[in-house]
């Protein structure tokens, strides 16, 4: 069983962290522990694009951007992975330059230095060439970038469906057992 930390951003993208928390509440006897920080602009997004307040029906221990003392801001607590989606590309940057400004950000350079699983699902587009080095920097560090890129192998026919194929990938680099459509399986 394994600790997660979820991270949402303010990026585009608001049906991915859905989609992720909806999978980690189905996927309970895998996971030991959810918790969860929103940066302010998440919970905008998240009303503007899904048109509700869901995100506050969730039994998920929920932390302040500013508290530096959650667990998983420290490299002593067993939180075995970050998840964040969708990971704004200020967020991207500003772990890609070290700065722990927010509990966001510290506790991705805790999984970092301790190299834990950092998951970024980073969703922008056309990159430049800025976000390009980051992700890089992100990735030579230990961390993994997983764009919020869906496949169409599985035939998926809702937003969900669409957004699950992405998810489905964080779930497994996360370690988690998830059910899904694998390529010749």
């Amino acid at each position: 069983m394994i600790k997660i930390a979820v991270a949402v951003t303010g990026a585009s993208g608001s049906i991915y962290a859905k989609v992720l928390l909806e999978q980690l509440l189905r996927l309970k006897e895998q996971v030991a522990e959810v918790s969860v920080v929103w940066s302010d602009n998440a919970y905008t997004v998240w009303q503007h694009e899904l048109g509700n307040k869901d995100f506050t029906q969730f039994p998920f221990k929920v932390w302040e951007k500013t508290d530096f003392m959650a667990p998983f801001a420290s490299g002593s607590s067993s939180y075995g992975a970050l998840i964040i989606c969708p990971c704004s590309m200020g967020t991207l940057g500003r772990i890609a330059g070290g700065l722990s400004n927010d509990l966001v950000t510290r506790a991705a350079d805790v999984m970092l230095k301790e190299r834990r699983k950092l998951i970024c699902v980073v969703r922008e587009t056309p990159y430049s060439l800025i976000h390009l080095r980051n992700m890089t920097t992100v990735t030579e560090a230990g961390g993994i970038i997983c764009p919020a890129t869906p496949s169409f192998y599985s035939g998926p026919t809702t937003l969900d469906d669409v957004a699950y194929t992405v998810i489905h990938r964080v779930l497994q680099l996360a370690g988690l057992n998830a059910a899904g459509y694998r390529w010749g399986e």
